[in-house]
């Protein structure tokens, strides 16, 4: 069993989908990294940077980057079809795209969630909210550009990328204005999340 250091809502709601996805056991524990308590100083005596999810191991070791978390879970599983193996040729494809979510998209709520952290100024801070956005924005233009003519990122079955698409698409700016640039993106994350084991954990960190 693995130890998921979440909060509702946040990014550690792709590990939970992928350890449901997965059959994998986990437990967690609430955890609001910008709120004092017990809980904090728990998840910063395992991760100084207060990032969820973190991942507890059952031998203790410590794993955080959620992309980091979710190729661990899938080497457990290697029968998996939530991703193609090695050799095939939609592997190049599926790395690229795991690994873009979080290097281009995530940041941007790293900076636009709390802007001021990085500026003072109160209208800059808005002008820089907003400039996160239409970075976002841009990235999901992309994704749609390259995105092929299945139903979900890789064709006919639902893999890990449409997963995460569908944890990603549900933050600022929300599905109407991102479905205005990615509708095809967009439609992919809304087939996952309404996959059976998916659904609850979806209606668990955002509601309905």
């Amino acid at each position: 069993m693995v130890t998921i250091y979440g909060c509702k809502g946040c990014g550690s709601t792709l590990v939970e989908a992928v350890c449901e996805l997965l059959g994998e056991e986990y437990k967690r524990v609430e955890v609001a990294p910008w709120e004092s308590g017990p809980a904090v100083e728990s998840l910063r005596a395992l991760n100084p940077l207060l990032q969820v999810p973190t991942v507890v191991l059952d031998d203790g070791t410590v794993m955080t980057e959620s992309v980091a978390i979710v190729l661990w879970l899938l080497e457990r599983h290697p029968d998996t079809d939530l991703a193609p193996p090695p050799g095939d040729p939609r592997r190049a494809a599926f790395l690229r795209q795991l690994v873009f979510f979080p290097a281009a998209i995530y940041p941007m709520y790293t900076v636009g969630d709390f802007p001021d952290r990085w500026v003072k100024d109160k209208a800059a801070q808005k002008e820089l909210k907003e400039a996160t956005v239409q970075r976002i924005l841009s990235c999901w233009r992309a994704i749609e550009a390259g995105f092929g003519q299945g139903p979900f990122f890789l064709g006919e079955r639902m893999t890990v990328l449409d997963v995460y698409a569908a944890v990603l698409t549900r933050w600022r700016p929300g599905r109407d204005r991102l479905r205005e640039v990615a509708p095809r993106a967009v439609a992919a994350a809304e087939r996952a999340e309404a996959h059976p084991r998916l659904a609850p954990v979806i209606a668990r960190n955002f509601g309905g």
